[in-house]
């Protein structure tokens, strides 16, 4: 063992030395080359196998020195501690400082951004500044546009790169300030195409000398909308000498239809969808639509309700449910697209900063927000699809810590979980309803009973609709004697079979005789005044007028 612990002390003071000692990458690499072999050697004699595994493994995995960027790049990611590079990363950055097209399929969290913001800052980083743009960052939210930005001024830290964050949302002044900052010149914008789109309208914004074109989120844009927009703003963009990269969460058609009109003989790239992390307590609750509000209640009265996340498919649901929670005294703040910038920036700051507990949100908040500590996300609604399911719950258990997810299942979205389900590979737990709340239908049952429909039809033909009037309960004796007396125009056989009540253990075929004397009545009674009437107004081909129609005689 004292070897070992030598080799790991050995391993990091090297390893350190060689993030701060540039020029000396070939010895550093045999050094390392060495030190790594050689401590799986050691751990295997001594006995630390899962150790040794672990180091093997990291030794295939490609490092930031590896890939050829400026030592100005690789200072900032040493900076900010990056050592290793994603999947994604490891194969979209040397394809892009290659030159080529790309389109890339990776979920939420996989380093996407630094993949396509690493070859843009390299190679923008080695000219002189210049106050045209250069790149085009499009993406579906203002919150990602924003954290795009921020991690871009993080990365170009030692080089003198300019950019803006240009989105919708603000009033006035942020208009205004957008204008001014477009019209002196910035070298990389990150936008979202409408607000891009009002920009370039007005005349100020010239993208002919841009080079890089790059679609965050691509499905999520086309989604919401912006299929139109992104055209029109790729019609602005010169087609010779750019680079286009396409980064989505999905491939559907209308993805690879948008990739054959934007893109140049891509590199393809597909890293498949990570299941969630073994730290996330998955549960789900089958639960009626009405009963998922008191469930949520029932659940934050009796777990830890900080530093949750609440995801419901709409902004409408979104509004109720924040005013169901409020009023039972909760910290909770409402992220949807009706909040502007502001109020967005406001939410977010609060939830962050630990002044809002529970953050009930549309989609908005399941991409590329980076929140560390949260400690359950709550699916109100099923995701539409796996990979939302996936994106959502991924809000929690990171950095290594614990998570609790809790899905609640209505009755028309349980085969929609059922798909989850089968691609995650496993039943996820069922948790058990309050008592208060039980009753409703079991997870097994996919359908409604399709015997509901026959026994109804079986009531509705055995007691008609509702009681029979010879069921309806009569008025007190008072009431009776005080009641003016109505005049009887019905027929004397709807009279005859109104009176005939059925005594008390009469048969049921007598019943059904006076039913069937009672209706014959009241045709005979239309038929009377249909035939008065064509006789009245002397037309040939006579229709009843509805009721609330025909005129008093």
């Amino acid at each position: 063992m004292f070897y070992t612990a030598k080799l790991i002390y050995l391993y990091y003071k090297y390893k350190h030395q060689a993030g701060k000692v540039r020029g000396s990458g070939c010895y550093w690499f045999v050094t390392d080359l060495y030190l790594r072999w050689d401590f799986c050697i050691f751990a295997l004699i001594y006995g630390t196998a899962p150790v040794a595994r672990w180091n093997a493994n990291a030794l295939f995995r490609m490092t930031f020195e590896e890939l050829d960027l400026t030592d100005d790049v690789l200072d900032a990611l040493y900076d900010m501690n990056f050592r290793e590079c994603t999947p994604i990363q490891e194969q979209a950055i040397p394809a892009a400082l290659a030159g080529r097209d790309l389109i890339a399929v990776a979920q939420t969290g996989t380093g996407k951004t630094a993949a396509f913001l690493l070859p843009v800052i390299n190679e923008l980083g080695q000219r002189e500044p210049s106050e045209k743009v250069k790149c085009v960052v499009m993406t579906p939210t203002r919150e990602l546009a924003i954290q795009i930005d921020t991690a871009l001024e993080g990365f170009s830290y030692f080089l003198p790169i300019s950019s803006l964050a240009i989105y919708g949302g603000t009033d006035g002044a942020g208009f205004a300030q957008q204008q001014r900052a477009l019209k002196n010149g910035v070298e990389v914008i990150i936008a979202t195409p409408g607000r891009l789109l009002a920009h370039l309208q007005m005349g100020y914004v010239d993208l002919s000398e841009v080079e890089f074109f790059i679609l965050d989120e691509a499905d999520r844009m086309l989604d919401m909308g912006f299929h139109d927009d992104i055209m029109t703003i790729a019609s602005h963009l010169p087609k010779e000498g750019r680079r286009t990269m396409m980064f989505s969460a999905t491939m559907p058609a209308k993805i690879q239809k948008l990739a054959a009109s934007v893109l140049d003989n891509p590199v393809e790239i597909k890293i498949a969808v990570s299941k969630p992390t073994e730290k996330i307590d998955q549960s789900a609750y089958i639960v009626p639509e009405a009963s998922k509000t008191p469930l949520l209640c029932h659940l934050f009265e009796s777990v830890n309700s900080k530093r949750v996340i609440v995801f419901a498919s709409s902004k409408l649901k979104v509004k109720e449910l924040s005013r169901s929670l409020r009023r039972m005294k909760l910290n909770v703040g409402e992220m949807h697209s009706d909040l502007d910038q502001e109020q967005r920036d406001e939410v977010m700051h609060g939830f962050r900063n630990g002044r809002i507990d529970i953050l009930v949100a549309t989609d908005i908040v399941a991409r590329g927000i980076d929140i560390d500590d949260i400690s359950m996300v709550v699916n109100y609604d099923v995701p539409h699809d796996a990979e939302d399911y996936v994106h959502r719950i991924g809000r929690t258990a990171r950095a290594n810590a614990d998570g609790t997810a809790i899905t609640l299942v209505g009755e028309r979205d349980r085969r929609k979980f059922k798909d989850i389900e089968r691609f995650l590979g496993y039943a996820v737990r069922k948790g058990e309803l309050p008592a208060e709340l039980q009753g409703g239908a079991s997870y097994s049952s996919a359908r409604p009973d399709k015997g509901g429909r026959d026994r109804r039809k079986g009531e509705k033909a055995a007691g008609g609709r509702g009681r029979r009037k010879g069921d309806r309960p009569t008025a007190t004796a008072p009431a009776a004697a005080n009641a003016p007396e109505k005049p009887n125009n019905k027929p004397e056989s709807a009279t005859a079979a109104e009176n005939a009540t059925p005594a008390k253990g009469e048969s049921r075929s007598k019943t059904e005789t006076q039913d069937k004397a009672e209706n014959q009545a009241k045709a005979e009674s239309h038929a009377g005044a249909e035939t008065q009437a064509k006789a009245r107004h002397g037309r040939r081909n006579f229709r009843r007028r509805p009721k609330a129609q025909q005129k008093p005689e």
